[in-house]
């Protein structure tokens, strides 16, 4: 049981340096390759914070922990909006931008109805994810096209800061990609056997502690934003982190192999994953006015969402246990 702990201590740590590591390298080759800086938020970026979950997600799956994949990402979209984006609110207020709901929301919003559809029959075929990844490159590639557009008209520039040299950035990505599969061998082995040790079903254990785990870098880019005074970056974080989640991270693994998942994520946590995330679409609109935010007292509504719901889990487990 020791050594199950310290695994899933020791791979969460390593998971989000390599993680870290791994983005500030394909930053700096995208830097020379002559990709902007807002291309590369949106692209690489978006992707390394998630990179955890997707790792973590592919490692599960193909080691026969299905429920461990995907409670990972209903998880980790429960954990940012919930936990990350309500503490967030709740230390400093959070502007929201007309752009941001207008564009990013809908696109949220539409990519978590796609991913409810292929979860539906509580299968995820091969064509499943098929269709969760074109949505996802069509995604991306609607919002790269967006943002250029308005960044011609705004005549935005990119800033000028220095970028490691190519075969520092090269050097990154291996180790940091070596790093991040191995370390989530570990956390998943570790989970494994700790979900195994207490009679808790690896979907429980995805939904908590790995995907708290695995949301560390969204954390840490909440708290970057509130250092640097810019909160605003940290809903986009979030918004961009859960669209990956739900097109990524649910599906890749099925391109690799079909899988059944546990009922309990439809009829218990998709719900809560989809009343947080329309629940922080109404507090971004209302009420109208010509700034809008997220106020402190909404960002312990979130909050207390996912207390609330960290406790049905904690009640959940022990029935079952005992």
């Amino acid at each position: 049981m020791l050594a199950s702990i310290a695994a899933v201590i020791v791979g969460l740590a390593l998971l989000v340096w390599s993680a870290d590591k791994f983005v500030d390298g394909a930053a700096a080759i995208a830097h020379h390759m002559g990709v902007s800086n807002l291309i590369i938020g949106i692209t690489v970026i978006g992707f390394g914070t998630s990179a955890p979950e997707i790792a973590v997600s592919m490692i599960a799956v193909l080691e026969g922990l299905p429920d461990l994949a995907i409670g990972n990402a209903l998880g980790s979209n429960i954990a940012n909006i919930g936990l990350i984006l309500g503490v967030t609110a709740l230390l400093v207020p959070i502007p929201v931008s007309m752009g941001l709901i207008k564009a990013e929301y809908p696109l949220l919003l539409f990519a978590t109805v796609v991913m409810i559809g292929c979860l539906y029959d509580l299968h995820l075929s091969w064509i499943d994810g098929l269709i969760l990844v074109s949505q996802l490159v069509a995604t991306l590639g609607y919002m790269i096209h967006m943002h250029r557009r308005a960044g011609a008209q705004n005549g935005d520039a990119d800033e000028d800061y220095d970028v490691m040299e190519n075969r520092v950035a090269i050097f990154w990505i291996v180790l940091g990609l070596i790093v991040l599969v191995g370390s989530s061998r570990m956390l998943v082995w570790g989970a494994s056997n700790i979900a195994h040790s207490f009679g808790i079903s690896e979907l429980v254990i995805g939904l908590t502690i790995v995907a708290l785990g695995t949301s560390l870098p969204e954390l840490a880019a909440s708290i970057a934003s509130l250092k640097k005074s810019i909160p605003d970056l940290a809903i986009g974080n979030i918004i961009g982190s859960n669209l990956f989640n739900s097109l990524a991270v649910v599906g890749l693994p099925p391109l690799f192999g079909e899988f059944t998942i546990d009922a309990a994520a439809m009829y218990r946590d998709i719900p809560v994953m989809v009343a947080l995330t329309l629940l922080l679409f109404a507090m971004s609109c209302l009420p109208k006015a010509a700034s809008i935010s997220l106020t402190r007292l909404k960002g312990a509504w979130l909050f207390a969402g996912f207390v609330g719901y960290q406790l049905y889990l904690y009640y959940e487990i022990t029935k079952s246990v005992t």
